[in-house]
């Protein structure tokens, strides 16, 4: 663990995960991240193009780009919070990293949009992507957090219509809200950042009235029919670990070549701290090589 990280760790404990543990509504929350979203470092040279519609997506590029790909990313923020302007700085950096360009739907956000609102943005940005030329092959799903749930059940998706991308890549994701993860109690106290005393809370903001077990709200129930590569990144100390975990194990039992990427003390999606912590640059560069490869693995 850098000093950086630790130093982090200490500040996210007493600063930032009791402020999250007593905001009062979910307004509070996105006005909260969206006021902090400035100090998350952006590579130099990013470009950012938003483009209208349902719903907007912001496209975000660092550096060269390989024409006709992207990674279709959906940011976290648990379906209440963030935006593609909070992600901004990660996403270029990944897609320098990468070597391709980033589209990041902006999409609804509970409690005002509840579920299925967020997952059918996601349809419908994949439609887009798809109207405007882009080939299964030619696209990576990817999200992080809550935004990681949203790319995985899209995948399983698209599996069964018949369209596989060409891989994905999910950063500590949330994919079960029936909140059965054994993590959730044994990392209450290590997880520097979550509280786990909200999420109960969070889950019903989300679904008031879905069946949580529902393949597009918790796709760790869902089918993966003949999945492509995917690359799962999270803390051992996250109250989300096991999430990462069983979703690895259902799509290796699905047929699926899992890289499961288990870092030590890691907050939850460190990597959106790239520029301050040394281990956010490290992941991000795994994860560009990781997508580097899967495209290759498309155009064989």
């Amino acid at each position: 663990m850098s000093r950086r990280l630790a130093l982090a760790n200490l500040a996210l404990r007493a600063l930032v995960k009791p402020a999250l543990a007593r905001t009062a509504t979910p307004e509070r929350a996105r006005r909260d991240f969206e006021r902090i979203a400035p100090l998350f470092r952006a590579p130099p040279h990013l470009r950012e193009i938003r483009r209208d519609g349902a719903p907007p997506l912001v496209w975000l590029s660092a550096g060269p780009v390989a024409a006709g790909r992207a990674i279709l990313w959906f940011h976290g923020g648990a379906y209440v919070a963030g935006s593609p302007r909070t992600h901004r700085g990660m996403l270029g950096r990944l897609s320098a990293e990468a070597g391709v360009e980033v589209c990041a739907p902006d999409y609804r956000l509970a409690p005002a949009g509840p579920f299925p609102a967020a997952y059918e943005d996601a349809e419908a940005a994949w439609s887009r992507l798809r109207a405007i030329g882009y080939r299964p092959g030619d696209i990576v799903l990817g999200g992080d957090s809550a935004g990681g749930g949203l790319a995985l059940a899209l995948l399983s998706a698209r599996l069964q219509a018949g369209e596989r991308p060409a891989a994905a890549v999910v950063f500590s994701p949330w994919i079960d809200l029936t909140l059965s993860g054994a993590s959730l109690v044994e990392n209450a106290r290590a997880d520097p950042l979550l509280p786990v005393s909200r999420i109960e809370e969070v889950a019903h903001l989300v679904a008031p009235e879905a069946d949580r077990r529902d393949p597009r709200l918790s796709p760790l129930f869902a089918p993966f029919p003949a999945p492509p590569p995917v690359l799962i990144q999270v803390s051992r100390g996250e109250i989300l670990r096991d999430d990462a975990q069983r979703m690895a194990t259902t799509l290796r039992g699905a047929g699926g070549r899992v890289t499961l990427d288990l870092w030590q003390d890691a907050p939850h999606v460190w990597q959106i701290l790239d520029g301050w912590l040394p281990e956010a640059r490290d992941a991000l560069r795994r994860a560009g090589g990781f997508l580097q490869s899967a495209f290759a693995e498309t155009r064989r």
